[in-house]
């Protein structure tokens, strides 16, 4: 069991080398979702975080140890358009974990967007990330903001320290990090937004985190509110950590 908090940017080096062979990245599943009124999705394993109301705790905690199976860019890319054309969709995902971790992770990414845009320009990818490496790793965003229809959407893990270290998993000294990756991503012309889980921050929480984007001159409606999904593992994960809920 790893000791909580911890160091994510050291973890994120560890879990990358779990899940990347070369290019080619760990997924555990392709499909259809009905989210944003339908999009591909590709759910990939392994995330710095080790989030308490996670859906995908087990996947994440020891990466390592799934059998799931490695896909190049290309691979991931094409299973994505064959749903996109299946479906009628006109949005693909990556989603379950977090898609950069590193280098060689954002590079998988880097690849799996041009793959895409090569064979139909006319998709929106919608990235979902935490956000930490893109405030603290080499020029990432930068290159993401060449995408023009790309949209990244920032899932925050807490409204200040504590609770971003009481529901992530990470040591409090990382709070501001995805903050960071977010205002620089708006600043580059990207289409980034933040969300939060209503459940865990509640009314205080959603005022508090509202302030400290303030200073990245975000505003509150740009601010997507999501709702918990009740898994029983999810539960229990929260009533270990001792998260209480707002209902």
């Amino acid at each position: 069991m790893l000791d909580l908090p911890f160091d994510p940017i050291k973890r994120a080096r560890e879990v990358e080398e779990a899940v990347m062979q070369g290019l080619a990245r760990k997924y555990y599943r392709f499909r259809p979702a009905r989210y944003y009124g339908g999009i591909a999705t590709a759910d990939l394993v392994g995330c710095p975080f080790l989030c308490a109301y996670c859906w995908n705790y087990g996947r994440n905690l020891h990466p390592e140890m799934t059998r799931d199976r490695y896909y190049s860019p290309q691979e991931v890319a094409n299973r994505l358009l064959v749903i996109v054309k299946r479906k009628g969709f006109n949005k693909v995902r990556l989603s379950g974990a977090e898609p950069i971790l590193g280098e060689q992770s954002f590079e998988h990414l880097y690849q799996v967007l041009n793959d895409i845009y090569k064979t139909n320009p006319g998709l929106d990818f919608i990235l979902e990330t935490n956000g930490l490496l893109l405030g603290s790793g080499p020029g990432f965003v930068r290159r993401l903001s060449q995408f023009e229809r790309l949209g990244v959407r920032v899932a925050l893990k807490g409204y200040d320290d504590k609770s971003f270290q009481d529901i992530s998993g990470s040591e409090r000294r990382f709070f501001a990090l995805p903050m960071k990756g977010l205002g620089d991503m708006i600043r580059e012309g990207i289409n980034a937004w933040p969300a939060i889980m209503y459940e865990i921050f509640g009314p205080e929480g959603i005022g508090k985190i509202n302030q400290e984007l303030k200073g990245y001159e975000i505003r509150p409606e740009e601010l997507e509110i999501e709702y918990l999904e009740p898994y029983p593992s999810v539960l229990e994960n929260l009533k270990k950590r001792s998260i209480s809920l707002h209902m």
